[in-house]
């Protein structure tokens, strides 16, 4: 089953086929009936599946995001759309304290999906445009994705759809319309595994989510001048493929981790001190970090894009590795 579609489109087509696929699957959140979500994520499938698959919700994420663990524990399969996933806080003691601990405590597997609109890059000031995932890595019993690409969109919302435990799907705001590619679902694939996205032998670039493309167009510029770099892309933040990343560091002896976050604290800091500890043999310069600067994301664009991670920002950190 194959289609070119948007990120946001390959969104809609996973919530409506697992919609179709499985009465155990609902859709809750803010306007995600008769509004079609803030993006359009689900535009259509409340006319399609009714009012008891697709629920418009109170303006309450801590009283939808627990309904939803309770759903969950109830054996039915809800999927929970924050309109942004800076509002991801309002639902916190129901993700991290409850649905995260509850095999743990009880046995029991809490099957629930919590998509987010996480990321800057359109504006939207400090309360629209974080990037929290670093807030539930350290959360055992969370599962977190953060798609780049259309294909994974779909595929890694079908995976967490079926997965038996608490997911966080992180989705890029700024890839819903601009990225494109063929719509995958296959509810049994894995979620777990990072892809070699494009091969080098000089420079390991690390990435995920919207940076991704970034450091893939800075890994094409630096091919000009002579610098071959490997671009690896986490796609699935927990549980992590290590080993992938560790493979390609010992090819090239050089890594330079880059995400919109900020770099300190987060993914980055874990994946430098990992390999710093586990691959230091290998490395032949210390491990770069590419991420936002430490403030809040301002409204104004200008600002915007002189917080957020660039291209060239990460052309330049891999040029000082070589040349370490």
């Amino acid at each position: 089953m194959s289609d070119t579609v948007t990120y946001v489109e390959a969104i809609r087509l996973a919530l409506r086929t697992a919609l179709g696929d499985d009465e155990r699957v609902l859709v809750l959140g803010e306007d995600v009936g008769g509004g079609g979500g803030a993006f359009r994520a689900t535009a259509g499938l409340q006319e399609e599946f009714g009012e008891q698959r697709v629920i418009d919700t109170p303006i309450c994420e801590s009283a939808f995001t627990g309904a939803a663990v309770g759903m969950a524990l109830d054996g039915m399969r809800p999927v929970v759309e924050f309109q942004f996933s800076d509002f991801l806080t309002s639902g916190m003691n129901a993700i991290v304290n409850t649905a995260a601990k509850m095999h743990f405590r009880h046995g029991l597997g809490v099957p629930l999906v919590i998509r987010a609109p996480a990321a800057g890059g359109f504006a939207g000031g400090p309360f629209h445009s974080q990037n929290p995932e670093a807030w539930f890595l350290r959360t055992p019993g969370l599962k977190v994705a953060c798609p780049a690409t259309a294909e994974d969109a779909g595929l890694l919302l079908g995976a967490a759809i079926a997965d038996p435990n608490p997911v966080l799907f992180f989705e890029q705001k700024s890839l819903y319309t601009r990225v494109k590619g063929e719509f995958t679902y296959d509810s049994s694939a894995p979620l777990s595994g990072a892809a070699v996205r494009r091969p080098g032998s000089d420079v390991t670039i690390v990435s995920y989510g919207a940076t991704l493309h970034l450091a893939l167009t800075a890994a094409e510029g630096l091919a000009d001048e002579g610098i071959d770099c490997e671009v690896v892309d986490l796609r699935v933040l927990c549980p992590l493929d290590f080993d992938t990343v560790a493979a390609s560091v010992e090819k090239t002896g050089r890594c330079v981790i880059a995400h919109e976050d900020y770099p300190d604290y987060g993914v980055a800091a874990e994946l430098a001190a990992r390999l710093a500890g586990e691959l230091f043999r290998a490395l032949d310069a210390p491990v770069g970090r590419v991420g936002a600067r430490f403030w809040p994301i301002p409204f104004s664009p200008p600002l915007e894009q002189a917080t957020l991670p660039t291209a060239e920002g990460i052309a330049e950190a891999v040029r000082e590795l070589a040349r370490f």
